[in-house]
């Protein structure tokens, strides 16, 4: 194993250090318990977004801090998800009054530790409220959940959610919008290669020079199928199709897109793929209102792509074009 870390049992607090450093303007790493915080602090009288997950996403979810988006973000140890106790502290510090939205990927452990978390905070008076993302069309069930993987759908559900709050939308309305991008969000991903979790110190899974894996989950799980390497016309076809008859889209649809860079996967190779994914869509009349090309929810160093397609209205477009400054994201 080689990587750039000093000790693995430090690597998600000396990260965040770094973030904070990197990005003082906007983010405030909290210890013992870890969160991040946006540096602007709890805005009274406005509805706060808080998310969280086990670290090895990266920008996911503390590059995505920041104004119009998130106000916390809980990182657990690589891959695992945080504890109830960060998510109760982060809620409870950016609580501006008007209640606080827990966006949470369907994994077993976020689900317990998130709803755990919101029971802690309701007696302590703060209104809380969640949404499940489970937009991963490749495994009706996988290794750490029950149902679908919460998976790219959720960088679009934080920035919606992130805009409308910062508009003055009472929870409820935060809430609903949040579920409308999950309800009519579907994802796929691939890998070419596995990653390696630090504290593991080899690779999650093995495949072949020749082979590759199918509806990948971001942590190494299991995908659909395991097969030849194809060209990337191929894969490109292979899962658009897939996530375009989940919903099922029809012509005439306006959506966002996103293709998403697992980690390891040069800028120049995920061009060409979108480059694809245009041309997929243009066929089948949808329309492309607005896109996000690169690394946005990664899986440490792994090689592959994703690809997420949300039908959007008029106001999920006004939403995504509102202003956005955080350390990964910013317009």
């Amino acid at each position: 194993m080689k990587k750039l870390i000093n000790d693995v049992s430090t690597i998600v607090r000396d990260s965040m250090a770094g973030m904070e450093k990197a990005h003082p303007d906007l983010v405030k790493a909290h210890y013992n318990p870890n969160f991040l915080t946006w540096a602007a602090g709890p805005v009274k009288g406005k509805v706060a977004v808080v998310s969280g997950g086990g670290s090895g996403h990266e920008p996911l979810h503390g590059g995505f801090v920041g104004k119009g988006m998130l106000n916390a973000a809980c990182p657990g140890e690589v891959f695992t998800s945080p504890t109830p106790d960060q998510m109760e502290e982060a809620t409870k510090a950016v609580d501006g009054g008007a209640g606080v939205l827990h966006i949470v990927k369907n994994y077993s452990g976020d689900v317990m530790n998130f709803e755990m978390a919101a029971d802690l905070c309701r007696e302590a008076n703060i209104e809380v409220e969640a949404v499940v993302i489970d937009d991963d069309v490749a495994v009706q069930d996988s290794l750490y959940t029950q149902g679908r993987r919460g998976v790219g759908a959720t960088v679009f559900a934080e920035k919606i959610a992130g805009a409308a709050a910062a508009r003055g939308s009472d929870l409820a309305t935060v809430k609903k919008l949040v579920e409308q991008v999950n309800d009519n969000g579907r994802s796929m991903g691939m890998a070419l290669t596995s990653c390696i979790v630090p504290a593991a110190g080899k690779p999650t899974f093995d495949l072949k020079d020749d082979e590759i894996e199918i509806g990948i989950g971001i942590h190494g799980e299991p995908g659909r199928e395991r097969t030849k390497m194809k060209t990337a016309a191929e894969l490109a076809d292979m899962l658009t199709s897939a996530v375009v008859d989940d919903v099922p889209f029809k012509s005439g649809d306006n959506v966002f897109v996103m293709l998403n860079g697992m980690g390891g996967t040069p800028l120049m190779e995920l061009y060409l793929l979108y480059n694809e994914v245009t041309g997929i869509l243009g066929k089948r009349g949808i329309k492309i209102s607005r896109n996000l090309v690169g690394n946005y929810i990664t899986s440490l160093e792994m090689q592959g792509f994703s690809i997420t397609i949300v039908k959007v209205n008029d106001e999920l477009v006004t939403l995504f074009d509102a202003p956005v400054h955080t350390p990964a994201l910013r317009w």
